[in-house]
C-alpha cells in the first residue's frame, strides 16, 4: 500500500522571504540532561534506548516539518507566534524530542529560507536553514529535548521510493549525512540519524522498481543501504543513533492483483511502514548498540487499510502492529521509535485507532518511543497538535497523548503561549513558608463531567527532596482519571502523585508539572503538599 502524504508543500509562503547564504556557524554544545530525556548521547539495550548513565529513556516527541519543502525551513514561521514560544509550547505539553525533516536542497551552499515573519522573528533574518536549524537546535537543547534529523525528501519536490534519484546520488545522500554529524559533533542535544523517510514499492511485481528489503539487489535493497549509510555516519559521530524506517512491500514492487498468480502477491503496509522483514535480515552497524527501528502507522483519514474494515476491529489492531514491527520490541530485538503516526480524527474510527495504538506502546518510561505527526496545522491529511494559529492546541488529540508523554526538565510553564481553545483559568501561586514550596494550578480543558489540568510544584528549600511526593486534595465527587509526568493515585479525597523511577528527586530551586485527567466538577488542587511542607 502507499501512504499519499500531503505534506502542505503546495502552501504558498505568506511572509517575507529571508535571504542568506551557508556559513558554517558555532554550534552551542550546552548538553541535554533531562529526566525525559536522559544524560549525554543515548544508546540502545535490547529494547530499550538508555542515556550515558545506563538510565532507560523514552523519547516522546513530535514533527516540525518544513525544512523539506520549497521554504526550506520551519513552517509557522510566518505566523504570529514566535519561533520560541512554538518550542516553549512543545515542551510543556511534554514532548521531549522533536524530529525535523528536511531535503537536500536545504543543505545546500546558497540555499535560502522563506516564509519568515521578521517582525515576530526578526533574529531569522537573513539566516540560512542550516544557520535557522542551528539556533532551534540550541534552544530546544536548552530546555532539555533532543533532536533528530529526518532525510525526507531528496529535493522539496517530493518524497521518493529509493533513497536516491536521477538528481540525487547515493553519495551526496551519504556525504550530506556526514556533514551534518561532523556539524553537530560534541553536541548530545542532536541525537541521531532517520536515515531517509518511508522507502516504499514501485512498478508492478515481478519488475519491482522500489525499495525492498533482504531482496540483495544493492540498488534496491534499503536494509543494505541503511547499513552504509549508517556506517558511514557512525564512522564520522559513532555517538549517533540510527533510525532505520521500513518499506511498504518487502518486494519493492506491488502486488498484481489481476494476474492470478499469487506467488506475485504479497502483504504490504505503510510506506516506511513494514519491518516484517527486519527479523530475519537485520540492518548490521560497525557500532554496537546504535540501531533504533523507526515504522510509520497511520488511520483512515490517510488511506482506507483494509484492516480498518474488518469485522473485528480494532481488536485486530494489535496482531497487525506485531507482525509489522512491534516484534522487534516485544522480542528485545532493538527499539522501536516511531517517527510519524497521526490523524485528523475526522472519522470515529480513528480515534479508537490512536487510543489502541498508544496503549500498544506502553506506559512508562520504558514504553516504546514516538514522534507524533505532527506539530503543523497544515497537514493536509493528519492536521497538527497546533491549531492554525500556531498558537492554540487541539485539546481532543493531546489528551490522548498526554498520559504518554515525559516532558523534558524544563519543560513546565515557561512563559509562552499555555492553553487550547477550551483553555480554563491559570492559577496563581499560593503562599508557602520559606524553604517549602509553591504551587501552581493551571486547567488545560474541561468537558462536561470532567476536565484537564496542570500542577506544578517547585522546591523553594535549600535542598533536593529525594525522592519527592506531592500531595492534594479534590471535593467530594471529583475522581482522578489518569496521569502523567508522576504516579497519581487517589484514596478518598487525597490525591498522592509520587516521583517516577527515573527522576526521583527534585532539586533546589526545580518544579516538576503534574498533569492529570478527572472526573467530576473541574475544581483545584486544595491543600497541596511537596514531601508534607504545605505550598
Amino acid at each position: 500500500m502507499f501512504r499519499p502524504k500531503a505534506l502542505g508543500g503546495a502552501l504558498t509562503a505568506l511572509a517575507t522571504v529571508a535571504a542568506g547564504v551557508f556559513i558554517a556557524a558555532a554550534v552551542s554544545t550546552t548538553p541535554a540532561s533531562a529526566a525525559g530525556t536522559g544524560t549525554g548521547y543515548l544508546h540502545t539495550n535490547g529494547s530499550q534506548i538508555v542515556d550515558s548513565t545506563g538510565a532507560t529513556v523514552r523519547l516522546t516527541g513530535i514533527n516540525w516539518f518544513g525544512m523539506e519543502t520549497d521554504n526550506k525551513t520551519f513552517h509557522g514561521l510566518w505566523s504570529s507566534n514566535p519561533w520560541r514560544g512554538q518550542l516553549d509550547t512543545m515542551a510543556r505539553l511534554g514532548y521531549n524530542t522533536l524530529r525535523v525533516p528536511y531535503s537536500n536542497d536545504a543543505l545546500k551552499a546558497g540555499a535560502t529560507a522563506t516564509g519568515i515573519n521578521d517582525f515576530v522573528n526578526p533574529d531569522l533574518i537573513g539566516l540560512s536553514p542550516l544557520q535557522i536549524l542551528d539556533k532551534v537546535i540550541d534552544y530546544a537543547g536548552s530546555k532539555g529535548m533532543r533532536i533528530i534529523l529526518d532525510r525526507h525528501r531528496p529535493t522539496s519536490a517530493g518524497q521518493s521510493p529509493l533513497w536516491y534519484t536521477s538528481t540525487v546520488s547515493e553519495a551526496t545522500w551519504i556525504n550530506d549525512w556526514k556533514m551534518l554529524a561532523q556539524r553537530y559533533a560534541g553536541n548530545p542535544t542532536v541525537i541521531g540519524a532517520d536515515l531517509h523517510n518511508e522507502p516504499h514499492a514501485e512498478g508492478t511485481n515481478p519488475a519491482a522498481t522500489g525499495a525492498c528489503w533482504g531482496c540483495g539487489d544493492t540498488a534496491r535493497d534499503w536494509r543494505l543501504a541503511a547499513e552504509r549509510a549508517g556506517n558511514a555516519i557512525l564512522g564520522v559521530q559513532p555517538n549517533w543513533l540510527i533510525f532505520v524506517e521500513g518499506v511498504s512491500c518487502p518486494s519493492g514492487g506491488l502486488s498484481n492483483v489481476w494476474d492470478n498468480d499469487p506467488s506475485n502477491d504479497e502483504d504490504c503496509g505503510w510506506w516506511g511502514g513494514n519491518l516484517s522483514k527486519a527479523g530475519q535480515f537485520p540492518v548490521r552497524l560497525n557500532v554496537a548498540n546504535r540501531l533504533v527501528y523507526s515504522p510509520h502507522e497511520y488511520a483512515t483519514s490517510v488511506y482506507r487499510q483494509t484492516w480498518f474494515d474488518a469485522p473485528d476491529y480494532p481488536a485486530n489492531l494489535p496482531a497487525i502492529w506485531d507482525k509489522y514491527w512491534g516484534y522487534l520490541y516485544k522480542q528485545n530485538i532493538a527499539p522501536i521509535m516511531m517517527g510519524e503516526f497521526g490523524s485528523t480524527l475526522a472519522d470515529p474510527k480513528d480515534k479508537v485507532w490512536l487510543e489502541k495504538l498508544m496503549a500498544y506502546t506502553g506506559t512508562g518510561v520504558t514504553g516504546m518511543s514516538f514522534t507524533y505527526w505532527s506539530w503543523n496545522p497544515n497537514s493536509g491529511d493528519t492536521g497538527g497538535i497546533a491549531l492554525d494559529d500556531w498558537t492554540n492546541i487541539n485539546t481532543t488529540k493531546q489528551a490522548i497523548l498526554q498520559p504518554y508523554l515525559i516532558a523534558p526538565s524544563g519543560g513546565g510553564p515557561t512563559g509562552g503561549p499555555t492553553g487550547g481553545p477550551t483553555g480554563g483559568p491559570t492559577g496563581g501561586p499560593t503562599s508557602a513558608p520559606p524553604g517549602a514550596c509553591t504551587a501552581t494550578y493551571r486547567q488545560v480543558n474541561a468537558w462536561q463531567g470532567g476536565f484537564q489540568g496542570e500542577l506544578t510544584v517547585k522546591n523553594t528549600g535549600t535542598a533536593a527532596v529525594n525522592p519527592w511526593t506531592v500531595t492534594w486534595s479534590w471535593p467530594s465527587g471529583v475522581t482522578l482519571g489518569s496521569g502523567w509526568n508522576a504516579t497519581v493515585t487517589q484514596s478518598g479525597t487525597t490525591v498522592t502523585a509520587a516521583a517516577p523511577s527515573h527522576a526521583p528527586s527534585l532539586a533546589a530551586g526545580a518544579s516538576v508539572t503534574v498533569g492529570f485527567t478527572a472526573n467530576g466538577t473541574a475544581s483545584a488542587p486544595a491543600t497541596v503538599k511537596l514531601n508534607g511542607a504545605s505550598c
